[in-house]
């Protein structure tokens, strides 16, 4: 993937992680705490994954202190920031890394999900890949179960493995209470009010399919997770009784001013 970051040294504040968390660009990242960092074990196998394993480990940590050439320091500064979000990762479905992620979560700070019908739910930082260099960042709506690319282009470069494919699921599981309620609510393409024969058709094919697999859930004693939404139910049923005075099926009407 290609750098977000551009800032030069003299941006550098006394610690490099503070200053990495502050960049423009890298907002969608918590603090990794010293002593993770610390664990070899928290680090197996990033050892041939980042070149200048050492030398990006020790800017990392702060006890970095090699004279180099100004290309060979911009070499080890782009593996140090390699080397974050690769334990970034592995940090975030720590019991310690999704309590920091959740606050963000609550806060908003990924952002809002676009569909009308989510409501502005908060969005959450995926991969859809855990090797990195394959594919950018997406934001996950827990409400619709769909993904979304960032608004911001500092945010579209940074690497989905930095976040890996399990946090944003693991992070629902170990907190089940911030999962939002998913509702059945969709828009429904219509023309003066009637809707649109085959997305119409469709849709009571896909209605029919839903109450059968809520039914079999039930049985099994499995809560499905969603919620009826009373507005929407009550709309079909105005819609239905329009259609049972009207001609056969969802077809829509055209007034006479239009019809050639």
């Amino acid at each position: 993937m290609e750098d977000y970051n551009t800032e030069t040294d003299s941006d550098y504040t006394s610690y490099w992680r503070d200053w990495f968390i502050s960049s423009r660009g890298n907002e969608y990242f918590c603090e990794i705490d010293e002593d993770y960092l610390n664990d070899r074990f928290n680090l197996t196998g990033l050892n041939t994954e980042v070149q200048y394993y050492q030398y990006a480990l020790d800017l990392v940590t702060d006890v970095f202190d090699l004279d180099c050439e100004d290309d060979m320091r911009e070499q080890i500064e782009k593996s140090a920031r390699h080397l974050y979000g690769l334990v970034h990762a592995r940090y975030i479905v720590t019991t310690r890394g999704l309590s920091k992620m959740l606050e963000k979560y609550k806060k908003g700070e990924f952002g809002k999900c676009p569909r009308v019908m989510c409501h502005q739910q908060p969005l959450l930082p995926m991969g859809q890949h855990d090797t990195p260099n394959i594919s950018a960042v997406k934001l996950y709506c827990a409400k619709c179960e769909d993904i979304y690319n960032p608004k911001s282009a500092r945010h579209s470069s940074i690497d989905g493995a930095y976040f890996g494919t399990s946090f944003h699921n693991i992070l629902f599981q170990v907190y089940p209470t911030v999962a939002p309620v998913k509702s059945i609510r969709r828009h429904e393409p219509k023309v003066f009010g009637f809707r649109v024969h085959a997305a119409a058709a469709l849709m009571r094919w896909q209605d029919e399919r839903r109450e059968e697999m809520l039914m079999r859930l039930r049985i099994a004693g499995v809560d499905s997770g969603f919620v009826e939404d009373e507005d929407y139910d009550e709309e079909d049923e105005e819609e239905e009784e329009i259609d049972d005075d009207g001609p056969e099926g969802p077809v829509a009407l055209i007034p006479p001013q239009m019809q050639l």
